[in-house]
């Protein structure tokens, strides 16, 4: 994400312009000061203070490593950088940078969120029913992403059921999903909440946000400026 996935600067779709056209593909490289290594059935198979990321037009960021910091996993090599390879996270079932667990892509270093208290309006129907009409919110803004409007359950007037559904995000943390029945007609999944953010989501810890896709929203966020007019 950021520079080269969703919205950034090198993304097919990015919400800003360069003042020179971008090639089709774009790789950008550069060093990544942290050890990282994995683990494979409690054997070390990646152990690296060499790691470069490397950012690729449309896709997440990935490790390279120097090919003598793997042991024994498949490898394919990194094109940019000879005798760097890449490795496929699936290879492993442990990944650590500093000796901590990550999950899911590596963190691109710049991403930001940043979460502010707001009396930014933000009002939800479903199924004909107003479930949200507050002005107590948090917006999180997140690179390259809309701003999200987030509040307190207590603001919402209907009971909402725990959904199965989880998500990972590197940023932000594992993401618990909510469903809602009105008139005995289930919704699934229309909302959802960090219930155990990551240090930089903590503002919207247990705060619900709701998809415009399964439910109506009516905001005061201004519209995105169009830099492209």
């Amino acid at each position: 994400m950021s520079l080269t996935r969703s919205r950034g600067p090198l993304s097919p779709d990015s919400i800003g312009r360069l003042n020179v056209p971008l090639p089709a593909e774009v790789s950008f490289v550069e060093p990544y000061p942290r050890r990282v290594s994995a683990t494979l059935n409690g054997s070390t198979v990646v152990d690296s203070e060499r790691v470069v990321l490397i950012h690729r037009s449309g896709r997440s960021p990935e490790y390279a490593f120097p090919a003598e910091d793997v042991f024994g996993l498949a490898t394919r090599p990194e094109p940019e950088l000879p005798g760097y390879v890449l490795v496929a996270r699936s290879a492993a079932d442990g990944w650590f940078e500093e000796g901590n667990a990550t999950h899911g892509q590596p963190r691109s270093p710049y991403h930001r969120i940043d979460c502010l208290r707001s009396t930014r309006w933000l009002n939800v129907e479903v199924g004909g029913v107003r479930l949200v009409d507050a002005r107590d919110t948090v917006v999180l803004y997140e690179t390259g992403l809309p701003p999200r409007l987030y509040v307190s359950p207590n603001e919402v007037s209907c009971a909402l059921d725990a959904s199965e559904t989880t998500t990972y995000c590197p940023y932000k943390g594992t993401a618990s999903y909510w469903n809602v029945t009105i008139n005995g007609e289930t919704f699934n999944d229309i909302a959802w909440s960090y219930e155990n953010p990551l240090p930089e989501s903590l503002d919207v810890k247990g705060l619900l946000s709701f998809y415009e896709s399964r439910a109506i929203l009516r905001t005061d966020l201004p519209p995105p400026v169009d830099v492209f007019l």
